[in-house]
């Protein structure tokens, strides 16, 4: 009985932490090359905006649906029913849903658009320095856009940027190829698998620079891109062995303490009766 209970309350913990903190997903294709490689796992930090905003430059994951694809917006991703969810999906079930993973580029408001002069992004007219994390050989973009970013929304951007299907393919979606703020399920922020790509996932420098807050004053009409072979990262939450140790880790202390406190009264009892 005290071993169900134990795995029940791991369970329940577990599933909580995936929910309202942290979740680890799978990285299943290249368009987020060269930062984050086929196979790689990242752990994702779902409490980070409730305490700041979203900032350029952060690695989101979002859930697509009602933006990108078909269907209607997704309920919050640390709602009562994406919890019913994790904790089906501590034994393999539950859906996975839509979910990508991309770089932000755009916050609202800011216009932004490729290409200027030398081949480079723009935000609110300056200039992104993106050799720090583009693919090696790929340009900023083979497409051009223009456009400024709606309230509560983002425009967001694989790393590797032949292959990424992004804002950039999407712009006769809703939205016109942003994706609400609501869908960011959080922020990637560190590698944790395989041992040897470990690493802390920073905001690149470019993203410091001050200019890049003075919003653009109007918004103009972006043309559509085509997306033949290219690659959302659609991503799949990996096996749930961190919210489960999480979860074990918890349980423990949560189901011996009171059996603990249970034997202490009693012996207190027992030695005042004598």
């Amino acid at each position: 009985m005290e071993l169900l209970s134990l795995i029940a309350v791991a369970l329940l913990l577990g599933a909580v932490i995936k929910t309202w903190a942290l979740q680890p997903f799978f990285i299943p294709s290249s368009s987020m090359e060269k930062t984050l490689e086929i196979n790689d796992r990242v752990l994702v930090n779902k409490l980070v905006y409730d305490f700041r905003g979203i900032d350029r430059g952060d690695i989101v994951v979002f859930n697509g649906q009602g933006s990108w694809d078909p269907g209607t917006p997704p309920p919050s991703a640390t709602s009562f029913p994406a919890f019913i969810d994790n904790l089906a999906g501590m034994f393999g079930l539950g859906s996975p849903g839509d979910v990508y993973v991309k770089r932000v580029i755009g916050l609202p408001g800011d216009h932004v658009a490729c290409c200027d002069a030398q081949g480079r992004v723009t935000v609110n007219g300056v200039p992104l320095s993106e050799s720090s994390y583009l693919y090696p050989g790929d340009v900023p973009s083979m497409t051009r856009f223009n456009i400024t970013v709606p309230t509560n929304s983002l425009w967001v951007m694989g790393d590797h940027r032949y292959v990424s299907d992004d804002s950039r393919g999407h712009v006769g979606d809703p939205g016109g190829g942003t994706v609400p703020e609501s869908a960011v399920i959080g922020r990637a922020f560190v590698i944790i698998w395989p041992p040897s790509r470990w690493r802390i996932l920073p905001i690149p420098a470019t993203f410091s620079q001050s200019a890049l807050n003075k919003h653009a004053a109007a918004a103009s009409a972006s043309g559509d891109a085509g997306t033949a072979g290219l690659l959302g990262a659609r991503l799949e939450p990996a096996a749930p062995i961190l919210p489960w140790s999480l979860g074990l880790a918890g349980a423990v202390p949560l189901t011996l303490l009171p059996r603990r406190i249970f034997r202490r009264w009693v012996y207190r009892h027992g030695r005042e009766n004598r």
